[in-house]
């Protein structure tokens, strides 16, 4: 699965703390999101604020450091965005829709 930022740029959902996320939250990647209004409006405020501090804090010329309070900023911000999406319903597959109906089970 894979994000659009709001610049275009796509980030994989398998980097960083993704994997950790999957495995605590039962989340599966890969799998499309039905994103209402509401969470589509959010998910646009957010990456527009990860956007504005990460460049703010690359135009100041600022080295990535752990305990850097606006590099915890950002990561919150990401946690929250990735917290929002992932609460989102899954879209059925091809596969799931086309099983359903024919009424057959999925294998």
């Amino acid at each position: 699965m894979a994000a659009s930022t709001t610049t275009g740029t796509f980030i994989s959902a398998k980097s960083g703390n993704a994997s950790g996320l999957t495995q605590a939250a039962g989340v599966r990647l890969g799998r499309r999101r039905r994103i209402t209004p509401e969470a589509g409006h959010a998910l646009e405020i957010l990456g527009h604020a990860i956007e504005y501090l990460t460049d703010e804090y690359v135009h100041e010329g600022g080295s990535l450091t752990g305990n850097d309070q606006r590099v915890q900023a950002v990561q919150l911000l990401m946690a929250l965005n990735r917290q929002v999406y992932f609460e989102c319903p899954e879209v059925p597959s091809f596969g799931e829709r086309f099983r359903s109906i024919l009424g057959l089970k999925a294998a």
